[in-house]
């Protein structure tokens, strides 16, 4: 069994912001599968399943905000008994520029309060996909804002169009466990 998390935020206000990339690479995984989600409010999250064979695998929006993820997560892990090298989590990344895909194994949360959450839940031994949100405006308008602004027009396409399909090939990879440490620039 797997876990995949989506980092993110609830709420209509949060919707298509930069924090909530995690939510919308599930989205446009979900869809791209048929994949439902639906609310677990014991453990806090909207979560979607997906048999692959003999392997379930749980698609999960914590509804903690995205401080807390870890919270949820760790519930989720305990209750099914998945180890935290089963687990991936998908979230923005305001160091990388956008377009910057990193997949890391383990690691520090590096400044990033959703990881500094699920480090806190669940150690540091699970896989990551870091997508790179980072661009100009953040000079102009400091990092609280900025991972809570919305994307422009053209990177709301390039995420459509490039990112969110290299992202589920990703997760398809780490599904199947073939997942490695690369960085992808797109």
């Amino acid at each position: 069994m797997k876990l995949i998390i989506g980092q993110g935020n609830p709420g209509p206000e949060y919707e298509k912001t930069r924090h909530n990339v995690g939510f919308l690479v599930l989205d446009y995984y979900a869809k791209k599968h048929n994949l439902d989600f639906q609310p677990k409010t014991k453990f806090h999250a909207l979560v979607a399943e997906l048999n692959n064979g003999e392997d379930k695998i749980l698609f999960v929006k914590p509804t903690t905000y995205y401080n807390e993820t870890g919270q949820s997560v760790r519930a989720l892990a305990d209750f099914y008994k998945i180890e935290s090298t089963d687990i991936l989590a998908i979230h923005d990344d305001l160091a990388l520029p956008f377009g910057t895909l990193r997949i890391r194994e383990k690691g520090s949360d590096a400044g990033n309060n959703g990881i500094k959450s699920l480090n806190a839940h669940l150690g540091e031994s699970y896989t990551r996909i870091r997508v790179g949100t980072r661009n100009d405006l953040v000079e102009k308008i400091g990092d609280h804002d900025f991972v809570l602004s919305r994307f422009s027009s053209d990177e709301s396409e390039k995420l459509s169009n490039d990112l969110y399909p290299k992202i589920a090939e990703l997760i398809d990879d780490f599904i199947n466990s073939n997942h490695a440490v690369t960085s992808h620039r797109i």
